[in-house]
């Protein structure tokens, strides 16, 4: 009896503290939910309305078709329409769009005459994921694009072949190799998991080594604490990188067709961003353990909504809201397009003004919520 009753003092105890820890507890439901909801909700391995441009050369009937057929298929979502198939090929290029469909020159007159043009798309395949279903769809519309306009004296048309042929371009991965996809999305996953954790230890692992009260007495601003426990990991970040890419480049053979100091510019900027995250929650946990359990409400999304595993234009609109918050989104477009597409200042600008503004903030964030007390 003695026994049972020292074993329920332990555990009333350990129930209290669970109670008084709400964190963990927070935790407890929080993981469980975040999972259910981004794997229910937000993941969606069968993308639609994914955006595309149009080249029209030969406007008329058979183009407006053309058009109406894809929209059809709910897998295009055209977001322009130009003449110019360069203009087209430029919005592929800054990753506006996956796909670019031209409708080339007499494309009508040959149909008429029964000549069977081609009608081409080119696919960004730096993700051979997220356009497979659409490139399938788009080989069908030959059969059934056509069928209401091919009436009179065009009908015999509708009862042959079909009155054109659908030409697949695959651009930047056009062997679909998975390894040109997956190791520069692994550059950006592999920091977030180890710059946040790191720094996330910076202020909890002084308070639980009792120096806390050392590192306030010393007549430094919390500005620079900061930026003396985040620097030496930048040096750290910096290798991991250059592991990588070393990896990258003469293990997987993945090519780098772009500038390697633009990407060593926006490296520098993304690792600062993530460790920028992870002194924020050392700033905010009381221990380790709050620390690290902290850092899976931000690693988790960034693994989930950013595009590595999952394609980014498959989820719903509020999935992706979140992701383009996330510093790991805009990092895994600016590395596959400077790695794979060859891209310039211009073409990753979009990607970097936001992780800039995400970077001040977060640091921001942190110099807010440092506090020169041991409460």
């Amino acid at each position: 009896m003695n026994m049972l009753r020292r074993i329920g003092a332990i555990l009333v105890k350990e129930f209290l503290q669970m109670r008084r820890d709400r964190l963990t507890l927070g935790m407890i439901v929080g993981v469980p939910l975040m999972q259910l909801c981004l794997f229910g909700f937000a993941i969606n391995l069968n993308p639609h309305d994914l955006p595309a441009a149009i080249a029209i050369d030969d406007p008329g009937p058979f183009a407006r078709s053309i058009v109406a057929a894809l929209e059809n298929t709910s897998y295009f979502q055209i977001i322009d329409e130009t003449n110019s198939p360069t203009a087209a090929r430029r919005l592929l290029q800054e990753g506006r769009v996956i796909f670019v469909v031209e409708i080339p020159e007499n494309f009508s007159r040959d149909i008429v005459r029964g000549a069977r043009p081609d009608l081409l798309i080119e696919a960004d395949a730096t993700d051979p994921a997220a356009g497979s279903y659409a490139l399938s769809a788009f080989n069908m519309l030959a059969a059934t694009a056509l069928r209401d306009d091919l009436v009179g004296p065009l009908a015999a048309r509708a009862q042959g072949p079909p009155p054109f042929n659908t030409v697949s371009h695959l651009l930047y991965n056009p062997e679909s190799i998975t390894q040109y996809n997956i190791i520069p999305g692994l550059l950006a996953v592999i920091l977030t998991m180890t710059m946040v954790l790191m720094t996330c230890l910076a202020l909890t692992r002084e308070r639980e080594r009792g120096t806390y009260e050392n590192l306030l007495a010393m007549p430094a601003s919390p500005l620079e604490i900061m930026v003396g426990k985040i620097v030496p990991n930048i040096a750290i970040g910096a290798v991991q990188s250059a592991i990588i890419l070393l990896m990258a480049r003469y293990v997987f053979h993945i090519p780098m067709i772009g500038s390697l100091p633009l990407l060593g510019g926006a490296l520098a900027i993304y690792i600062v961003a993530n460790l920028a995250v992870g002194y924020t929650f050392s700033t905010v946990a009381q221990n380790q353990l709050q620390a690290m359990q902290m850092t899976l409400f931000f690693i988790l999304p960034a693994i989930l909504l950013s595009g590595f595993a999952f394609p980014f234009m498959g989820m719903p609109a509020w999935a992706r809201w979140i992701g383009e918050v996330m510093p790991a989104t805009h990092f895994l477009r600016i590395v596959r397009g400077i790695l794979l597409k060859g891209n310039g200042p211009a073409e990753i600008w979009p990607d970097i003004w936001p992780l800039g503004l995400f970077t001040l903030a977060a640091g921001s964030l942190a110099l807010a919520r440092f506090r020169r007390t041991l409460d």
